[in-house]
């Protein structure tokens, strides 16, 4: 109702303007670009019939052809097939050899379901453009009349013309699916690609057939080829999961510092391979993008992972102060283990460390890693009785595997046997 109602009110809001004389360098007439608004709203809400018969009006107004072709769209998105092949022919006797108007005599035969008038004037019209849309067209009728072979040939010698590649494309389609020629269209991609490069059209159907062979290294290949025409997100994404499925992660990790679309995964990356120093420099970039306190506090720990352990002292002081600075904003138990554990390891304010270790463990209570650091701490004050409760609480948890842990238990027990001697 609402489509009819619209070219009621354009159909008046014509009737009642009146062109005048154009005058040089003026519209063909009077109000002609608020018309063609209105046909192209008819086209945008999917009113073909509407848009048709007012880019049809536009054109006898304005005898612009652009109006006439854009009408004749309107008929084949409004399935009008008969009332197109009769405007196309019609208008053919005006205008002769106009391959526009030809094609939609050709495309209204084709829905008509009279191939063979369409093939025959499809022939014609390629035999005088050579264009590669009209041979596509050819092609697209021998294939509804399943004549898949006779397609593939009429293409093959265009396409070895010009090598233009929506040509192959179509070609490798009838060689995939319709002919179950796979390897053959395989062959057909890579050896254009090879030849005269990549393209968006032809490299994504290639992926597309490698996807549907379940072809890993295929589609890998093919992506990073289709990355260097196109460095989108879309396509980053899928060498991403491809690499990841291969397990290819040192690869993986080169192409994400090209690339710099995944620096979250890329710091996963760094931490998971040990490559700290890599880490922290990432994790600090990543802080000063959106000041995230998170990524201040992994920057402070995978530089502390990446020092000798005897790290000179202004080092561990930087360390510590963005720990603090950041567990100021995101008090997660871990930040705030990793910095009192380091301020006893370091003595550094042995108390103040333990403090922020007592911190973590009204977060999370029972961690032997924090507990561990705490009896630490009191090793440092010389408070082994206390220590030595709580390690004992952490080798029952988890043993002596851990080689901290194990140091720890074995140098609290020496004290405990060094005050007995006293």
């Amino acid at each position: 109702m609402t489509k009819v109602i619209f070219f009621i009110l354009v159909s008046v809001f014509f009737i009642g303007c009146h062109s005048s004389d154009v005058k040089p360098n003026q519209k063909a007439f009077e109000g002609e670009d608020r018309y063609t608004v209105f046909a192209l709203e008819a086209e945008r809400i999917g009113d073909y019939n509407s848009s048709a018969s007012l880019f049809n009006t536009i054109y006898e107004k304005s005898g612009k052809k652009e109006y006439l072709y854009r009408s004749l769209l309107g008929l084949l998105d409004s399935h009008q097939y008969k009332k197109l092949l009769q405007r196309s022919v019609k208008y053919q006797k005006k205008f002769a050899d106009d391959a526009v108007l030809r094609r939609y005599e050709i495309l209204a035969l084709v829905d008509l379901d009279r191939l063979e008038d369409a093939k025959n004037r499809a022939l014609e019209l390629v035999t005088k453009t050579k264009e590669p849309d009209d041979y596509i067209l050819v092609s697209n009728i021998y294939v509804k009349q399943n004549h898949f072979k006779t397609a593939l040939k009429y293409l093959e010698s265009a396409y070895n013309v010009n090598y233009n590649e929506k040509i192959l494309d179509k070609m490798a389609i009838i060689l995939y699916v319709n002919l179950q020629k796979k390897n053959e269209a395989l062959a057909y991609l890579e050896s254009h690609i090879r030849i005269h490069g990549c393209s968006k059209l032809i490299c994504l159907r290639l992926a597309g057939f490698y996807s549907n062979e379940n072809n890993v290294d295929g589609m890998l290949a093919t992506y990073l080829r289709l990355y260097e025409l196109d460095p989108s997100d879309k396509i980053a994404q899928n060498i991403i999961k491809l690499y990841g499925y291969k397990k290819e992660y040192s690869k993986l990790m080169i192409f994400l510092e090209d690339c710099g679309c995944d620096d979250d995964l890329l710091l996963q990356l760094y931490s998971e391979a040990k490559l700290y120093a890599k880490a922290s420099v990432l994790a600090k970039k990543l802080y000063m993008q959106n000041y995230d306190p998170q990524y201040l506090a992994q920057s402070a720990i995978y530089r502390y992972e990446s020092l000798d352990k005897k790290g000179d002292k202004k080092s561990i002081d930087e360390i510590l102060e963005d720990l603090k600075t950041a567990v100021q904003s995101d008090p997660r138990p871990q930040y705030l283990n990793y910095l009192g554990y380091l301020m006893i390891e370091h003595n550094t304010h042995i108390k103040e460390g333990i403090s922020y270790v007592k911190e973590a463990l009204k977060i999370e209570p029972n961690s032997a890693y924090y507990l561990d650091s705490l009896a630490w701490g009191y090793y440092k004050l010389h408070k082994c009785k206390t220590a030595k409760r709580i390690i004992n609480k952490v080798v029952k948890e988890i043993g002596l595997k851990e080689p901290e842990v194990k140091e720890h238990y074995e140098a609290i027990n020496q004290c405990i046997k060094e005050k007995k001697r006293r």
